[in-house]
């Protein structure tokens, strides 16, 4: 369950991640601008996805949101410090551009580094009945 977790968080922050980086590079923006929004759709995608299953169940929209956060927000959390930090640990990663092998090799690196963090911390948490714990009873 820790790893099905995990690699749901990681789905949605690799999907806010890209987008932001996309965008900030796109607009030519620096590293914080850029990292910033990259973190914050990260937070919107990760939420959104859990919410989707929450909301199938047929949870109304701000149970289903209460129950995204308190399932998700520890894990999106730990795997942006994680992978954003990776990004910016690796040599010229963030200003390599989008067109590059580095930067886009540096954020799979990161991403699977985040990924082996964050799911011992997800594994922990379920083990507690909080965390993914929280949104498994509305999985079908």
């Amino acid at each position: 369950m820790a790893a099905s977790a995990t690699l749901h968080c990681l789905t949605g922050c690799a999907i806010g991640e890209v987008l932001g980086m996309v965008i900030g590079t796109a607009l030519r923006w620096g590293n914080l601008p850029t990292i910033a929004l990259a973190i914050a759709l990260a937070f919107v995608f990760g939420y959104a996805l859990s919410m989707r299953g929450v909301l199938r169940a047929g949870v109304g929209f701000k149970q289903a949101l209460k129950v995204a956060l308190a399932a998700d927000t520890v894990s999106i959390t730990v795997m942006e410090i994680i992978d954003n930090g990776v990004m910016l640990v690796v040599p010229g990663a963030m200003d390599a551009g989008l067109a590059s092998w580095l930067f886009w090799g540096a954020l799979a690196f990161a991403f699977l580094i985040a990924f082996l963090v964050t799911m011992p911390v997800n594994k922990w948490l379920i083990g507690r009945g909080k965390g993914h714990a929280v949104a498994h009873a509305y999985h079908h």
